[in-house]
């Protein structure tokens, strides 16, 4: 699958919730569903396909500034957090996943994240967005009994990095992370 008509589907489902796209706290999160419905009108071999490149698009933001942005905006420092914020990430879309990756300071600039650092609610970070490409294809198939297998091999052979790709960062130091992601730092209570 293209990396384009990829990000054409996540945008799809976005456009169908409207203004509800970009926060995740919400216990009626209207783009789980969306994107389960966009996804299960493909054929089954396009919604692995499409599994094979959310596994590429993650990697791509396995990044140690990513991982220091998502400390400062979730407060926490672990694997499956961060997993957790790369997943959340893609759902706010090629635009600002992009912008993202490229500066993760960007991020300050995401309402969500705004008042999830001034801890007045939101939330970005989507735990189990693998899972809705599975329910994708069980509304489309009925069953998930071929599923594992077929992404097994789709993502077989794929280079995925071990740990966050780019120079290591300190969570314990302060005035390093206030240099790096200044604007997200002055947002942040972690760092008080």
């Amino acid at each position: 699958m293209e990396m384009d008509t990829w990000w054409r589907l996540v945008d799809t489902a976005r456009v169908a919730v409207g203004d509800r796209a970009d926060d995740r706290e919400d216990p009626d999160d209207p783009l789980p569903e969306a994107l389960v419905n966009v996804l299960s009108k493909l054929e089954p071999a396009e919604i692995v396909d499409f599994y094979a490149k959310h596994v590429e698009v993650s990697d791509l933001a396995y990044t140690y500034p990513l991982c220091m942005a998502a400390y400062l905006i979730e407060g926490s420092w672990s694997n499956d957090g961060f997993m957790d914020f790369r997943g959340g990430l893609i759902l706010l879309g090629r635009d600002t996943f992009s912008r993202a990756v490229k500066n993760p300071d960007s991020l300050a600039t995401v309402p969500t994240v705004v008042r999830m650092c001034r801890e007045e609610g939101g939330w970005i970070g989507y735990e189990s967005l693998s899972y809705l490409i599975e329910d994708a294809y069980q509304k489309s198939q009925g069953e998930t009994d071929s599923f594992g297998a077929a992404v097994e091999a789709a993502v077989k052979g794929m280079a995925r990095p071990g740990k966050p790709l780019g120079e290591e960062w300190d969570p314990g130091n302060a005035e390093q992370i206030r240099l790096r992601l200044p604007l997200l730092a002055a947002l942040s209570p972690v760092l008080d």
